[in-house]
């Protein structure tokens, strides 16, 4: 069957000139075709491309929305229809390139939901990383931005929406009446990194919302998967029930439709999948999250191992010396190939070696790779942000995946590939993993990224709360247990 280039009208055609490769052809290289972006997804893509179009640089919209900010004025949206001006929201980019993808997507949800042009601080390579996702206009925020110290914004600035609250710079006490534009601030600074307050997470409260809908300019800042977070706020929920009936697939189409290489990253993944993964008959990713300066654990190595051949992802193999066992299936008639990613390569080493030194029980062929160690010219040469968002993307190719939890590198991966991972916890300590108690791994609840620094307040009776049981698609996480993510709704 013809790979469907646009992933189901989720891409907007006609971008084809050469200037990003991946954009089409990245559906030849998956087997996983991926879920079906609803009707009101695609549309609502094509109306905000637009957005960006007449109100983004290199606009008299956005020449004059700079000017106000230069001014200061806070030149409050006025106008009764929020379609004829144009507000935007810039993402910082900052921390580690997982953490910077889940962080874009989570601005660009919220910046469709709002109507608001999303401007992406190009720091941290992310021009030379991605592609512009938005047909005729760019998602870079441009050089000479009035507010030259934003990337530094933290949880002190006077000018953070937290701050502004606990200073009675803003209020939303008023009822339902949002504040007359004459009090609102030029920009708000939106804190929701790991150091993010109690105040800083009333974004997630549909009065704040209220109060931040007509400020011109916000700037936010997180580490994080800040959708589950979305879900939570009353007024959002209608129009996020019909952008995504399935409930556990937001990262994916979000970061189907953002996220393309650039053309040096899509070389790096395109001759290491044609090298080393397009014959085999099933491709297995391993992900293994090495946290700090941890020595080779031998513990983690059994775990890896363990967790693929219990769940059958691999094959178990023979003891030396014994005769091999082919009543399952006749020699070579599967092979696998394993992608394993790490900072370290004893873990890649050790399983090479296993499965060269003993013969599978099952008589598959199984190859180990890890890109990284396989001396590819150029490979990270130019970067090690390069590198590793080809080895997230050649993870995204897997059959199957095996990932580290809390990993945010494999978070991006799995929603790329639309599959759900079998995910291996980092105990608590070392005598839980040595006593045995826990199985190597589990098969978590969706594929959705979990958001490690929830708000805990239920924002209708202003007190603290469970927030893993206000909606039933948003749940506690497996890997970080007050974290939230989305699931499957019933």
């Amino acid at each position: 069957a013809a790979r469907d280039k646009l992933l189901g009208g989720l891409l907007a055609d006609g971008l084809d000139d050469g200037s990003c490769h991946s954009r089409y052809q990245s559906a030849m290289y998956r087997r996983n075709a991926g879920r079906e972006p609803s009707p009101h997804l695609v549309s609502k893509l094509r109306r905000h491309e637009e957005l960006q179009r007449r109100c983004g640089p290199g606009t008299a919209a956005y020449s004059d929305a700079v000017e106000r900010l230069r001014s200061g004025k806070s030149g409050g949206i006025v106008s009764p229809s929020p379609e004829a001006e144009c507000r935007y929201l810039v993402s910082i980019s900052y921390r580690g390139l997982g953490n910077r993808i889940l962080a874009v997507a989570s601005a660009f949800l919220y910046a469709m939901l709002t109507d608001r042009v999303l401007l992406v601080d190009p720091s941290n390579e992310m021009d030379e990383l991605f592609c512009e996702p938005f047909p005729g206009a760019t998602w870079l925020l441009p050089p000479r931005f009035p507010l030259a110290n934003y990337t530094s914004f933290s949880v002190e600035t006077a000018e953070s929406y937290g701050n502004m609250v606990k200073n009675k710079v803003i209020t939303t006490d008023a009822g339902d009446a949002a504040p007359t534009t004459a009090q609102l601030p030029a920009f708000a600074y939106i804190h929701l990194d790991h150091t993010s307050t109690v105040e800083d997470k009333f974004f997630f409260c549909d009065e704040d919302q209220r109060a931040i809908r007509n400020i011109p300019w916000l700037v936010m800042r997180t580490d994080s998967y800040i959708v589950p977070g979305l879900f939570l706020v009353t007024g959002f929920q209608d129009e996020l029930d019909s952008l995504f009936p399935e409930t556990d697939a937001v990262f994916h189409h979000l970061g189907r439709y953002l996220f393309h290489p650039t053309n040096h990253v899509w070389g790096l993944v395109t001759r290491y999948y044609d090298a080393y993964l397009a014959t085999a008959q099933q491709r297995v990713g391993i992900q293994v999250r090495v946290f700090g300066a941890q020595p080779e654990s031998p513990k983690l190595l059994d775990q890896i191992t363990t967790c693929t051949q219990k769940e059958k992802l691999l094959p178990e193999v023979i003891a030396a010396g014994e005769p091999p066992v082919v009543d399952v299936a006749p020699a070579n008639s599967k092979s696998k190939a394993v992608l394993v990613t790490s900072l370290k390569s004893w873990y890649y080493e050790k399983m090479k070696s296993m499965y060269w030194e003993h013969a599978t029980a099952t008589g598959e062929a199984v190859s180990v790779h890890q890109p990284s160690h396989e001396e590819y010219q150029r490979f990270g040469a130019r970067s090690h942000d390069g590198k590793a968002w080809a080895e997230i993307y050649l993870l995204s190719l897997s059959d199957a995946l095996v990932t580290s939890g809390w990993s945010t590198f494999g978070y991006v991966a799995q929603g790329l590939a639309g599959l759900t991972p079998w995910v291996m916890h980092k105990p608590a300590n070392d005598t839980a993993a040595a006593a045995g108690d826990d199985p190597p791994c589990r098969r978590d609840v969706s594929m959705e990224p979990c958001f490690h620094a929830p708000p805990f307040y239920d924002c209708r009776l202003k007190r603290g709360a469970d927030t893993g049981k206000m909606v039933p698609h948003v749940r506690h996480c497996d890997d970080v247990q007050w974290g939230l993510k989305l699931v499957r709704r019933g």
